[in-house]
Protein backbone atom coordinates (compact mmCIF):
# COMPACT_ATOMS: atom_id res chain seq x y z
CA UNK A 1 0.00 0.00 0.00
CA UNK A 2 2.67 2.53 0.97
CA UNK A 3 4.86 1.36 -1.89
CA UNK A 4 2.05 1.64 -4.44
CA UNK A 5 1.16 5.10 -3.19
CA UNK A 6 4.79 6.27 -3.37
CA UNK A 7 5.16 4.93 -6.90
CA UNK A 8 1.97 6.68 -8.05
CA UNK A 9 3.07 9.95 -6.43
CA UNK A 10 6.52 9.69 -7.98
CA UNK A 11 5.12 8.98 -11.43
CA UNK A 12 2.56 11.78 -11.09
CA UNK A 13 5.44 14.19 -10.44
CA UNK A 14 7.28 12.76 -13.44
CA UNK A 15 10.28 11.56 -11.41
CA UNK A 16 12.27 8.44 -12.11
CA UNK A 17 13.33 6.38 -9.10
CA UNK A 18 16.83 7.81 -9.51
CA UNK A 19 15.55 11.40 -9.59
CA UNK A 20 13.38 11.02 -6.49
CA UNK A 21 16.16 9.23 -4.62
CA UNK A 22 18.52 12.12 -5.40
CA UNK A 23 15.97 14.82 -4.51
CA UNK A 24 15.16 13.10 -1.22
CA UNK A 25 18.74 12.05 -0.43
CA UNK A 26 17.72 8.42 0.01
CA UNK A 27 19.07 5.19 -1.40
CA UNK A 28 17.69 4.31 -4.83
CA UNK A 29 17.62 0.61 -3.87
CA UNK A 30 15.75 1.32 -0.61
CA UNK A 31 13.20 3.42 -2.50
CA UNK A 32 12.78 0.60 -5.00
CA UNK A 33 12.26 -1.95 -2.20
CA UNK A 34 9.58 0.25 -0.67
CA UNK A 35 7.81 0.79 -4.00
CA UNK A 36 7.79 -2.94 -4.72
CA UNK A 37 6.49 -3.69 -1.20
CA UNK A 38 9.56 -5.76 -0.39
CA UNK A 39 9.90 -3.50 2.64
CA UNK A 40 6.49 -2.55 4.02
CA UNK A 41 7.68 -0.62 7.06
CA UNK A 42 9.78 2.37 5.98
CA UNK A 43 11.50 4.48 8.59
CA UNK A 44 10.13 7.85 9.65
CA UNK A 45 13.34 9.47 8.40
CA UNK A 46 12.80 7.97 4.95
CA UNK A 47 9.17 9.12 4.87
CA UNK A 48 10.12 12.63 5.93
CA UNK A 49 12.73 12.80 3.17
CA UNK A 50 10.48 11.59 0.32
CA UNK A 51 7.38 13.53 1.41
CA UNK A 52 9.02 16.88 0.69
CA UNK A 53 9.87 16.47 -3.04
CA UNK A 54 6.53 14.73 -3.58
CA UNK A 55 4.70 17.69 -1.95
CA UNK A 56 2.64 15.47 0.33
CA UNK A 57 2.38 14.84 4.05
CA UNK A 58 3.64 11.70 5.74
CA UNK A 59 0.03 11.11 6.71
CA UNK A 60 -0.91 10.92 3.04
CA UNK A 61 1.91 8.48 2.25
CA UNK A 62 0.81 6.24 5.13
CA UNK A 63 -2.97 6.42 4.75
CA UNK A 64 -3.90 8.06 1.47
CA UNK A 65 -5.74 10.71 3.48
CA UNK A 66 -4.21 14.16 3.44
CA UNK A 67 -5.90 15.62 6.52
CA UNK A 68 -8.17 14.52 9.25
CA UNK A 69 -11.30 16.64 9.01
CA UNK A 70 -11.45 19.38 11.60
CA UNK A 71 -14.44 21.24 12.92
CA UNK A 72 -15.68 23.87 10.49
CA UNK A 73 -17.87 26.93 10.86
CA UNK A 74 -21.03 27.65 8.84
CA UNK A 75 -18.89 28.99 5.95
CA UNK A 76 -16.80 25.82 5.77
CA UNK A 77 -13.74 27.45 7.37
CA UNK A 78 -11.74 25.41 9.88
CA UNK A 79 -12.12 26.54 13.47
CA UNK A 80 -9.00 27.08 15.55
CA UNK A 81 -9.94 27.25 19.19
CA UNK A 82 -8.22 29.42 21.80
CA UNK A 83 -6.19 26.52 23.22
CA UNK A 84 -4.62 25.85 19.80
CA UNK A 85 -3.87 29.54 19.37
CA UNK A 86 -2.17 29.68 22.78
CA UNK A 87 -0.10 26.56 22.08
CA UNK A 88 1.05 27.91 18.73
CA UNK A 89 1.90 31.29 20.23
CA UNK A 90 3.90 29.58 23.01
CA UNK A 91 5.78 27.46 20.44
CA UNK A 92 6.67 30.60 18.47
CA UNK A 93 7.82 32.37 21.63
CA UNK A 94 9.96 29.36 22.53
CA UNK A 95 11.75 29.62 19.19
CA UNK A 96 10.24 26.59 17.48
CA UNK A 97 10.56 27.03 13.73
CA UNK A 98 7.87 25.97 11.24
CA UNK A 99 10.06 23.19 9.84
CA UNK A 100 10.68 21.82 13.37
CA UNK A 101 6.95 21.86 14.00
CA UNK A 102 6.23 20.07 10.70
CA UNK A 103 8.78 17.37 11.52
CA UNK A 104 7.27 16.89 14.97
CA UNK A 105 3.76 16.57 13.52
CA UNK A 106 4.98 14.06 10.95
CA UNK A 107 6.71 12.06 13.69
CA UNK A 108 3.53 11.93 15.77
CA UNK A 109 1.46 10.87 12.75
CA UNK A 110 3.98 8.13 11.99
CA UNK A 111 3.90 6.84 15.58
CA UNK A 112 0.09 6.77 15.52
CA UNK A 113 0.13 4.92 12.20
CA UNK A 114 2.76 2.50 13.51
CA UNK A 115 0.69 1.80 16.64
CA UNK A 116 -2.47 1.19 14.59
CA UNK A 117 -0.71 -1.13 12.12
CA UNK A 118 1.00 -3.55 14.49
Amino acid sequence: MIGERLKKLREKKGYSITELAELASVSKSYLSYIERDLNKNPSIQFLMKVANPLDVSIEYILTGIDQIEDEVDHNGKKIIDDEWKKMLQKAIEDGIEKEDFREYINYIKFKIWEKNNK
